[in-house]
């Protein structure tokens, strides 16, 4: 069975062909479409990690009144954790009729649901007022959170994959990522702010859910900006394709991807792994980690992630450009390596309680964590064909974050409740680390494909049986 290779034998066998599916758009065009995956990616995150933000510093004592701090800490993280679990079945459906359907229609729809939830989380009782269905209610709407969450990545992604050009594709495409540092700097900045004005009292009783509602206002706008753009261009010639096919069943995409692309599903989760974790660990744990351990105060913690999330912000584009000129899989693998390398200064700079030493670490290991996260878009994009590339996108980087990032914040706090010592954290996030540089370093590199010419040997494969000899090495049975 045919399957693509991930990156053309020589450099001369990826000039972008002529068609209007891969010309490059027009300046003002892409800009547009970058703004639109950007803005509904921030807001997109800015409900998730305000989630996370809640449960590190209120939800414990809100929804898990009766339980040791530290075991309230553990309980509210794992309604954290139900938001993961419930994102690769949002990637499996987003992705099915996403490849179906095309990407915008699923984009304005994970948008809706998502500040759905997160609003209606701002509104929820709490456990002083109806008891057990407090967290109950929480964790149903943790659960909806993920579940557009496992959508909203691959689609947005995929928009600016596919409208802009193979050269600077790394580039365009790390701007969607930026949601990512964009949403929490947004998230933290309001928490910070409202903990800063509001005595810890006015906080817990009803000042936390003030960024929850502020959710709905943030929807609206991402919505109209969301519904002023294109559909891919790239999509829209594999649906004709597909169109003029119909004779021939066209097989799920899902079946497509397990057929034709498991081998990329299996590195796309390896690549996630340390991506993920380290990202929790220095985001969302630090949290606890500086509080509880280094006594640091709420504010200074929240702060300190604040301005490296600013940094973060910044970096990602960089990093984007970077693999353009040199390749994804350099820049990930160097990413990789410093998180690993990092985690044990991560930990010694917060222990010594200063500011400026826990800015540094959490600054420095933003900063290689966007090595990995910035050409994760377009490297993923990169490994699948059009009709499938929403689900195996999508398949690959949610389904990672079950293993990685869900439990990422439940495990750095039981290791520290368990062992009082932060080596074992620092141990969870190398072997992280090793597992990544391993996945990262058995993919090729995929900087130059076309990502229309992939579909034009896929169809002639499926259609005339093996591909000619020539062309066969642009699509290597792997």
């Amino acid at each position: 069975m045919w399957r693509h290779a991930n990156v053309p034998v020589t450099p001369q066998e990826v000039v972008p062909m002529s068609s209007p599916a891969t010309a490059p758009p027009a300046p003002n065009n892409l800009k547009r479409i970058v703004a639109a995956s950007l803005i509904g990616t921030t807001i997109e995150w800015y409900d998730f990690f305000l989630y996370g933000s809640a449960a590190a510093l209120v939800f414990n004592e809100l929804f898990f009144p009766d339980s040791d701090p530290l075991v309230g800490t553990l309980l509210s993280f794992l309604t954290y954790a139900v938001g993961f679990a419930a994102r690769p079945v949002g990637a499996l459906v987003f992705g099915h009729y996403g490849d179906r359907l095309g990407r915008k229609k699923l984009l304005v729809l994970s948008l809706l649901m998502m500040g759905g939830a997160t609003f209606a989380i701002g509104l929820l009782p709490t456990h002083a007022t109806v008891g057990t269905a407090a967290p109950v209610l929480l964790t149903v709407l943790r659960l909806v959170q993920g579940f557009a969450l496992g959508g909203e990545w691959g689609g947005a992604v995929l928009l600016v994959s596919e409208h802009g050009d193979a050269r600077r594709r790394g580039f365009w495409a790390s701007w969607p990522q930026t949601g990512a540092p964009a949403g929490q700097l947004l998230a933290t900045g309001v928490l910070s702010l409202l903990t800063a004005v509001l005595s810890d009292a006015a906080f817990n009783s009803w000042g936390w859910r003030i960024p929850f509602l502020l959710s709905g206002v943030l929807v609206m706008v991402g919505l109209w900006i969301r519904l002023s753009v294109d559909e891919s261009p790239v999509f829209k010639q594999a649906l004709a394709q597909a169109e003029s096919r119909k004779a021939k069943a066209e097989p799920l995409p899902l079946v497509a991807v397990m057929r034709h692309h498991w081998r990329d599903v299996l590195i796309a989760m390896g690549a996630r792994m340390a991506e993920n974790i380290s990202y929790y660990v220095i985001t969302a744990f630090i949290l606890v980690y500086a509080t509880t351990t280094a006594d640091v105060s709420k504010q200074t913690a929240l702060n300190a992630v604040l301005i490296a999330s600013a940094v973060h912000f910044a970096v990602i584009p960089a990093w984007g450009a970077l693999s353009d000129r040199i390749g994804r899989r350099p820049v990930y693998l160097l990413g990789a390596a410093g998180v690993g390398l990092w985690m044990f200064p991560f930990f010694m700079l917060i222990d010594s309680g200063h500011f400026g030493s826990l800015l540094l670490a959490v600054t420095v290991g933003l900063v290689l964590h966007g090595a990995m996260y910035a050409p994760q878009a377009a490297f993923f994009s990169e490994m699948f064909a059009t009709r499938m590339r929403y689900s195996g996108a999508s398949i690959g980087a949610q389904f990672a974050s079950v293993a990685a990032g869900a439990p990422a914040p439940l495990i750095a706090t039981a290791l520290l409740s368990e062992y009082d010592s932060s080596t074992p954290i620092s141990l969870y996030v190398i072997a992280a680390a090793v597992l990544t540089l391993f996945a990262v370093g058995v993919a090729r590199e995929t900087r130059h494909r076309d990502l229309a010419e992939v579909d034009s040997v896929a169809g002639d494969a499926d259609e005339d049986g093996p591909v000619s000899d020539s062309r066969a090495q642009r699509a290597r049975i792997v």
